[in-house]
């Protein structure tokens, strides 16, 4: 029960344009799918262990993934959420720091123990992390 309060908070949080609030995740892996050459996905990459924060700033309307080239997003729109069968997400319209458009969603899979993944999605790529919700604090900005 605690769990789906949890993501029903994470849901509203992002869902809301005018949150405040800070959620913080951390990896757990990823793995990355891209487009060839005549522009058909290839097959996912091999899922890799990773440890990494992600903030989703609501004051300052961005997500912050600390990779080791840290990725920066500004959020310039909150959709609204959606549910499914399988899956609760939160979808965010972004610009990335090359200035390039993006989509960053949070899904939550229902029929797997509410696991959340978060999906990075470029026209030519995607970068799917396996989260969970971290209590601590993302590493200060300088």
């Amino acid at each position: 029960m605690q769990n789906k309060l949890k993501i029903i908070l994470v849901a509203l949080l992002i869902s809301c344009s005018g949150f405040s609030q800070k959620v913080i995740f951390e990896t757990t892996g990823f793995t990355v799918l891209e487009k060839n050459k005549k522009g058909e996905w290839k097959d996912w990459s091999d899922f890799t262990a990773s440890k990494m924060i992600i903030k989703l700033d609501g004051d300052n309307h961005r997500v912050v993934v600390y990779s080791e080239v840290i990725q920066l997003f500004s959020i310039v729109k909150y959709n609204d959420p959606v549910s499914n069968e399988t899956d609760n997400i939160v979808s965010l319209n972004c610009i990335d720091n090359e200035g390039v458009d993006c989509n960053v969603s949070v899904f939550t899979r229902k029929k797997q123990g509410n696991r959340m993944q978060l999906y990075i999605t470029y026209d030519d790529l995607i970068i799917a992390y396996n989260i969970i919700m971290q209590k601590e604090d993302a590493p200060k900005e300088e």
